[in-house]
């Protein structure tokens, strides 16, 4: 066997401390820094408008603390300097995560109305008790004014997951400290807590999910971006969500490119879904796992008044409920059949399942034409580690390709690694070479395969102890259950292997483009020409500039 130490990067963990890394439950909390001290932010909304009040939550062992505010576009803009804003250490609920941290308001701003849609970056900067300065960072989304944009993207940033993966207080959508013996995931999370570290700013060089080095066989997997994490103070979580790792590459890639692009939080689709009618392109990146019924409504009218929905994300998988005004999401995920409340009424149309659950009667791929129950895993753990790196293209010919110079059997992206490190996708079939959706796999009509890559649901065990492996077969046997009514080793099989893809189709008066990966700003981070076409020509299509 292949000594892992050899080729992984070394962050000076022990092999104990490793093991930590990757099954040990750690998270962000209240005096977690110790002697030094700390300080946390938080805002009472995610998302604001021209003119709205922003109102800040502000626990800190100083006295006062400066805030600096820019906007984080192509550049950094720097937009506001608060000074001297007095802070005090608020207590803080043990079930913050679930109940929210209740700190008192300690600061309020109202946005002007020349500030430009986008993200806004707060860094908070205090005195530690040793002398030497304590920050934290915080974010916001100013949404654009109500109207028509022509020749402008929407950009929707997926707070949702943002919200599901948030490790601050202890509790989120995968790990926990709810229940009786305080180990189990939270099926209702707060917004009301600070982002974890590394949801808003990462160093250049923080390793992303998919693995990187190349294993011979034998090499059990590791996990550098959670042994990075542990080493270095950031969220478990910082490379699965966030502004820092997935949105923010998107946003910056496109100003940079001479786009006129616009932020809004996923939120807006339920609570503003107005706001989509001024636009001709609506973009959806990353990893952008959880959506309520109420935000794929807005999504597919706006397609089928012929808009043009351009989704570069993967992991189209939950249904949630959003509560309390947005300020509570729910999703009861996994133990959604035994415990969600809904189960308990007749109408099981907004179950917190899987969009795949019969009972709900909305298949994802209605949406986007692909979905995360028959993709999910490439490129990491024990599922397809040595696998292709990029789409394997199969319709070349696709208007999505042109200019490329790709060929059938190509792989688009491979160098900048953007297959994984979970994808979506359908069922299939082979006809003289070329994949097609089957008639039982739900896809729109007229949906077109252009790309087609492997995936997995099932960790694969050849060379992994148990000890070694991340999710072994657990997504598997719910995937199983969800499909085929029971998670037995006969349906397993059914699941176990599954796919990726590049879809494309029309939907009403609009169409819909759909690169079912998570990494796809990775090629554009990382410069990859072919990536950055095949992006230039779908918004070109998208904004009417191309046929």
């Amino acid at each position: 066997m292949t000594m892992a130490r050899d080729l992984f990067p070394d962050f000076g963990l022990t092999q104990a401390q490793r093991r930590e890394a990757v099954r040990g439950h750690y998270y962000e909390y209240p005096g977690m820094d110790g002697e030094r001290g700390e300080i946390w932010c938080y805002s009472n909304r995610f998302s604001y408008h021209p003119g709205d009040e922003v109102t800040l939550f502000i626990s800190s062992t100083a006295s006062t603390c400066d805030i600096e505010i820019v906007r984080d576009g192509a550049s950094e803009e720097h937009a506001l300097s608060l000074c001297g804003i007095a802070t005090s250490w608020q207590e803080t609920p043990d079930q913050c995560s679930v109940e929210g941290c209740g700190w008192q308001p300690s600061h309020s701003f109202r946005i002007p109305a020349d500030w430009t849609s986008g993200a806004y970056r707060l860094t908070l900067t205090a005195q530690g008790r040793d002398g030497q300065p304590i920050t934290s960072h915080h974010l916001f989304i100013l949404c654009p004014a109500v109207g028509a944009k022509p020749g402008r993207i929407l950009q929707i940033a997926a707070t949702g997951t943002w919200t599901a993966y948030n490790t601050w207080g202890g509790s989120n959508h995968y790990q926990g400290i709810a229940g009786a013996n305080r180990d189990q995931y939270a099926t209702r999370i707060s917004t009301q807590r600070p982002w974890c570290r590394g949801f808003v700013v990462l160093p250049q060089d923080a390793p992303r999910v998919p693995v990187e080095v190349s294993l011979p066989p034998g090499t059990v997997p590791r996990y550098p971006h959670m042994e990075w994490a542990y080493a270095t103070g950031h969220s478990k979580k910082y490379a699965s969500s966030g502004w820092a790792s997935y949105d923010s590459h998107f946003f910056r890639w496109a100003e940079s490119a001479g786009y006129g692009i616009d932020l809004a939080s996923q939120h807006e689709l339920q609570f503003h879904p107005e706001l989509l009618d001024g636009y001709d392109c609506v973009v959806f990146v990353g990893h952008d796992e959880y959506w309520t019924w109420e935000m794929r409504d807005t999504v597919d009218r706006f397609v089928e008044r012929g808009g043009f929905a351009a989704r570069f994300a993967g992991n189209f998988m939950w249904q949630t409920r959003l509560e309390d005004d947005g300020r509570a999401q729910v999703c009861y995920k996994y133990r959604a059949r035994a415990e969600d409340p809904i189960y308990q009424t007749e109408d099981l149309t907004r179950a917190t399942n899987s969009w795949e659950a019969p009972e709900i009667g909305r298949p994802g791929a209605m949406t986007f034409g692909l979905n995360s129950t028959n993709g999910v895993y490439a490129g990491w753990g024990g599922c397809s580690p040595r696998g292709a790196r990029g789409f394997p293209i199969c319709r070349p010919e696709h208007w999505a390709f042109a200019g490329t110079g790709l060929f059938y059997g190509d792989l688009l992206g491979a160098e900048s690694h953007i297959y994984g490190y979970e994808v979506d996708g359908l069922e299939y079939e082979i006809r003289y070479g070329r994949p097609y959706p089957t008639a039982t796999s739900g896809a729109p009509a007229g949906l077109e395969i252009l790309a087609l890559g492997m995936a997995s649901s099932v960790e694969e065990n050849d060379v992994l102890a148990p000890e070694d492996r991340f999710f072994g077969d657990e997504d598997g046997r719910f995937i199983a259950e969800t499909l085929y009514g029971e998670a037995s080793d006969e349906n397993l099989e059914k699941v176990r292997y599954s796919n990726g893809m590049i879809v494309s189709f029309r939907k009403g008066e609009g169409e819909v483009f759909h690169a079912g990966t998570c990494e796809w700003v990775a090629g554009l981070l990382r410069s990859d020409a072919m990536v950055e076409k095949v992006t230039h020509n779908v918004l070109s299509r998208a904004l009417g500039s191309s046929n």
